[in-house]
């Protein structure tokens, strides 16, 4: 009975890279409750720290977590903790000696590492950190190049490299478990992609959208604005089924100038068919259309497990949709429309982000996500200014910094419930009306860049001294 209340008890230690540090959050939330777990932290826990300590899950649930995550580096079972070493000592004398028992075994290997954040050891102190540790029951062999084991013992600097103090602020020791897939943001680096243009979505931040959307096997997922298809690939990664739709027609079919240095024209496979196949996911490519995505093309159903899209903002991609500001003309009797070019016209933010959450509301199965990106003024931000739809719940809202004055910010909402007659008149609402100032996003952007600019140019040359 007191094995079962020791592993019942266990608690699990994440080391998290401190990169994208607001999407970590939401990510380990997301890929919990795939397992069908609430996020139960200690109860000193801090969001900006690069130790989470998870309690009320299993080592199974951690394995699983670790084999999506872009967020975090490794997770570990804590066997002790302390502010000091000696407070350490103490915590791992009092865990339990059964639960420790299979892993210290005669004929068993094992080694330590130790890891000390924010601060560097020379060689020659961190063997004397691995002697102090020779009170715990080690039975096995030490093998430095594949142990049966491996042990950590972690010490935490603080998150400040300017005020690093001489001893750590807690320290850690535990069993390792399982690294996280950051080899994924190399592997999928847009730098290796077969196709890419001037947008091409970051291979990191493609594959926290796909977590925090929840993409699991077997999943449908579309990308309203597909652009060069690297959101699909992220998903496709995790087993999805990939589709998407964008305007452009060049993009969709990989035809015109190419966005690489060196490269005017784009080759013959350049497209996105090739960059599912680059990575052997081929077989989850459905298809991609020429479509303006404020014109709804399928039958309306709860068709997709998620949505999730780069929407354009105005500054490196145009914002466009079919459409004349002048009146329309009927064509004549005899117009076939092989040769028909539709006319665009600019498609306003606010539009767009209506457009796509009632997209959302419609076409998501109920408890699928839609994960976006929403451009932000920074001096004028709000939470007011999250667009919000009656059938959708906000679930996050990470803000990734792109200027002193801009930045975006990923927004990903659950459908809750099916779109009913009274919505339309709910729709009319203030609280559900699309913030206007979404439209002036792109003069705002540029405007900054002319004050920055105008100030260095202001600035007196400095004159070199002889």
């Amino acid at each position: 009975m007191a094995l079962h209340c020791s592993r019942a008890c266990r608690q699990y230690l994440l080391h998290l890279a401190q990169d994208n540090v607001e999407f970590r959050l939401p990510e380990i939330k997301a890929l919990l409750s795939i397992r069908g777990k609430q996020f139960c932290p200690a109860e000193d826990f801090n969001e900006k720290s690069p130790f989470w300590l998870l309690k009320s899950v299993s080592e199974e649930d951690m394995r699983s977590i670790m084999t999506r995550t872009v967020c975090a580096k490794s997770v570990f079972e804590l066997w002790g903790r302390g502010r000091t070493h000696v407070e350490l000592q103490s915590s791992l004398e009092r865990y339990p000696t059964e639960d420790m028992a299979q892993f210290l075994q005669q004929d068993s290997t094992y080694k330590i590492n130790v890891y000390t954040f924010n601060k560097t050891l020379v060689f020659k102190d961190r063997i004397k950190k691995i002697d102090a540790m020779e009170f715990l029951p080690f039975q096995g062999k030490v093998n430095l190049k594949n142990p049966d084991h491996i042990f950590c013992l972690m010490e935490d600097y603080g998150t400040d490299p300017n005020n690093i103090p001489e001893e750590p602020f807690y320290v850690y020791f535990g069993r390792w478990i399982a690294d996280g897939q950051r080899e994924l943001i190399r592997s999928h680096s847009v730098k290796k992609r077969h196709f890419i243009g001037n947008t091409s979505m970051d291979a990191g931040l493609s594959l926290i959208m796909a977590n925090h959307a929840r993409i699991r096997d077997h999943d449908l997922v579309f990308d309203p604005f597909v652009g060069t298809g690297s959101l699909l690939v992220a998903c496709s990664h995790f087993g999805a089924y990939v589709c998407g739709t964008d305007i452009d027609y060049n993009t969709i079919h990989g035809i015109g100038k190419a966005s690489r240095k060196n490269q005017k024209w784009r080759g013959p496979d350049e497209n996105i068919r090739a960059n599912l196949r680059q990575y052997g996911l081929e077989q989850l490519y459905l298809d991609v259309l020429v479509s303006d995505a404020s014109k709804a093309i399928w039958r309306e159903a709860a068709l997709f497990d998620a949505i999730i899209t780069d929407p354009p903002y105005g500054i490196r991609e145009s914002t466009r949709r079919t459409g004349s500001q002048k009146e329309i003309i009927k064509p004549s009797d005899d117009f076939c429309g092989d040769s028909h070019v539709p006319v665009s016209m600019e498609y306003h933010l606010s539009d767009i982000f209506r457009d796509l959450l009632n997209f959302a509301s419609r076409y998501l199965v109920m408890g699928g996500r839609l994960v976006y990106w929403l451009p932000i003024y920074r001096p004028e931000y709000q939470e007011e200014m999250i667009p919000l739809h009656p059938c959708l719940s906000l679930i996050s809202n990470c803000e990734q910094t792109l200027s002193s004055h801009t930045s975006r910010r990923l927004i990903t909402m659950e459908k809750t419930r099916e779109m009913e007659d009274s919505d339309e008149l709910l729709l009319q609402d203030s609280r559900f009306s699309p913030y206007q100032g979404h439209n002036a996003f792109r003069e705002k952007y540029f405007s900054g860049i002319t004050k920055r600019s105008g100030r260095d140019e202001g600035k007196p040359a400095v004159k070199e001294e002889n």
